[in-house]
């Protein structure tokens, strides 16, 4: 990124190819709209290209992207104000990472739904702490960046959310 901030805008696309599907996995599961995920993807580097100046190179880069993608989540929503579309995840399993999704017993795809369905009702900023610190892999200080917080405030938070999770997932599993 200190490339592209130097002037070389031919590495933008290096950046692109390297981070493009994380980005997409992350907005596609705060939004569950793969879509406005695919548009908000584009937002991010666009942004990355117009506020490259602000990029200093002292914390990571991964940090300062994922406040990017965080700032276009939240300004798609309020200018949107739609209500959150679910897809089928198989559909768009080769985007998100990962690789193509194996055949699964019945039962093990029945209790990801289940966790998918218990991950989509949790409020915003239970969903956004484990979607970063679980599907995307970053570091409590790398989020806590991300959130303009403490290191020790994304744990509590962190371990709120799994608590959450665990209460809806259950009460789901015992709904069916």
């Amino acid at each position: 990124m200190l490339k592209v901030k130097a002037g070389d805008l031919a590495r933008m696309g290096l950046l692109f190819e390297r981070y493009h599907r994380e980005l997409f996995g992350f907005l596609y599961h705060m939004s569950h709209n793969p879509d406005a995920s695919d548009d908000m993807v584009q937002t991010v580097f666009y942004r990355m290209l117009k506020y490259r100046h602000t990029f200093t190179g002292d914390g990571s880069f991964r940090s300062w992207m994922y406040h990017l993608a965080r700032n276009v989540l939240i300004d798609t929503t309020q200018q949107q104000k739609r209500s959150a579309q679910h897809h089928d995840l198989a559909a768009y399993a080769d985007r998100i990472g990962g690789g193509p999704l194996a055949d699964e017993s019945l039962q093990r795809e029945q209790e990801v739904a289940l966790l998918q369905e218990a991950l989509a009702r949790l409020s915003p900023d239970h969903r956004e702490v484990l979607v970063l610190s679980r599907y995307q892999e970053l570091t409590y200080t790398e989020i806590a960046r991300i959130l303009d917080t403490t290191e020790g405030a994304v744990k509590v938070r962190v371990h709120r959310a799994m608590n959450a999770l665990k209460t809806m997932y259950l009460n789901s599993e015992q709904q069916r």
